[in-house]
């Protein structure tokens, strides 16, 4: 079992960071990136190292928690397997090819938890087809798991180096 290492932001980002938390906007805006974007680049970690995989997901309204499918027989499963400690990473640089400065970025950090059947699997396995209908049967399949991400945290990120940060839970 790998060890799960938080994350450390220096003392000047940090307070940045904080300034943008309660900006309404910058809730509006990760929304719109997040509903506009079908794909996200999933963070795990493991063996002390970081490991990246695109997963097509869905978001619930209040931006609190996201939801993916992955198959059981994978090295993103393993990992996530043991260690819960995730990241959702969007942006829109396929949009603006040519200008950087447009593009944004958002950061969703959170837990993963596995879904086993029921009434929450079945939620979550509805927003997730509802926004991919492709992948019915395969969240269906035995040979697949459904995960949650509880979100605690997104860092935004416009202009290319400009920061915000945005807490669900802190901005009911």
């Amino acid at each position: 079992m790998s060890s799960c290492d938080e994350p450390v932001l220096g003392h000047e980002l940090d307070m940045e960071m904080q300034k943008n938390a309660q900006d309404p906007a910058v809730r509006e805006r990760i929304g719109k990136l997040l509903n506009e974007q079908p794909f996200a680049v999933l963070c795990t970690q493991g063996e002390g190292q970081p490991y990246g995989s695109v997963v097509a997901y869905a978001v619930s309204q209040d931006l609190k928690a996201a939801t993916f499918a992955t198959p059981v027989a994978t090295w993103k499963f393993r990992l996530l397997s043991e260690c819960n400690r995730v990241a959702l990473v969007v942006d829109s640089r396929a949009k603006f090819p040519d200008d950087m400065m447009k593009v944004e970025a958002v950061t969703a950090i959170g837990r993963a938890v596995q879904l086993n059947s029921g009434p929450e699997f079945d939620r979550w396995a509805d927003l997730l087809t509802a926004r991919h209908s492709q992948l019915k049967s395969f969240v269906a399949a035995p040979s697949s798991a459904l995960f949650r991400v509880d979100i605690t945290q997104y860092v935004y990120v416009t202009r290319f180096q400009r920061v915000h940060q945005w807490t669900p839970e802190s901005n009911e």
